[in-house]
C-alpha cells in the first residue's frame, strides 16, 4: 500500500518528466491498493487542470472512479495534522503534506512523492518511508 502526493500523481500524468520512470516503477512495484488523501485532493486536481487541462483531469477522475486510486477520508487523521503542523513549522509543513503523512501512517508508512524536502526530515523519525528511493 502506498500513499501518493501531489507531486507524484502529477509525474504519473506527466509522461515526458524526468522522473515519471521511477516514479511509475515504485507504484508498478506495489500491488496496491494506491491511496490518495482526500485532503490533497483540490490541490491535485486543480493543478492537473491547469497544466493539462479538461481532459486529463477528467481521465485521472475516471481513473480514480474506476479505482486505479482509492481516496482516504481519513475522518480521525486531524490530531495528528495539527501535531505534524505544529511540531514541523519551521518547515514549515503545511495541512497536504501533513494529511499524506498522517494517511501513511495508518497505511503501511509509505509514501510516494518527488517533492522530499518536508517528508525526508518527518521520515527521519522512522514512521515512513518516502519513495522512489
Amino acid at each position: 500500500m502506498i500513499t501518493v502526493d501531489t507531486s507524484a500523481a502529477l509525474s504519473l500524468v506527466e509522461q515526458r518528466e524526468p522522473n515519471y520512470t521511477r516514479t511509475k516503477a515504485a507504484l508498478d512495484a506495489d500491488p496496491g491498493p494506491y491511496l490518495i488523501p482526500v485532503g490533497i485532493l483540490p490541490e491535485l486536481t486543480y493543478l492537473l487542470y491547469e497544466r493539462h487541462g479538461q481532459r486529463v483531469l477528467e481521465s485521472f477522475l475516471g481513473d480514480v472512479e474506476a479505482g486505479a486510486y482509492t481516496l482516504d477520508c481519513g475522518d480521525n487523521d486531524l490530531p495528528r495534522i495539527r501535531y505534524l503542523v505544529h511540531r514541523y513549522a519551521n518547515l514549515p509543513l503545511g495541512y497536504a503534506d501533513a494529511a499524506v503523512i498522517a494517511c501513511a501512517e495508518r497505511s503501511g508508512g509509505r509514501i510516494l512523492s518527488l517533492d522530499v524536502r518536508d517528508f525526508r526530515v518527518v521520515a527521519g523519525e522512522g514512521r515512513i518511508t518516502v519513495l522512489p528511493e
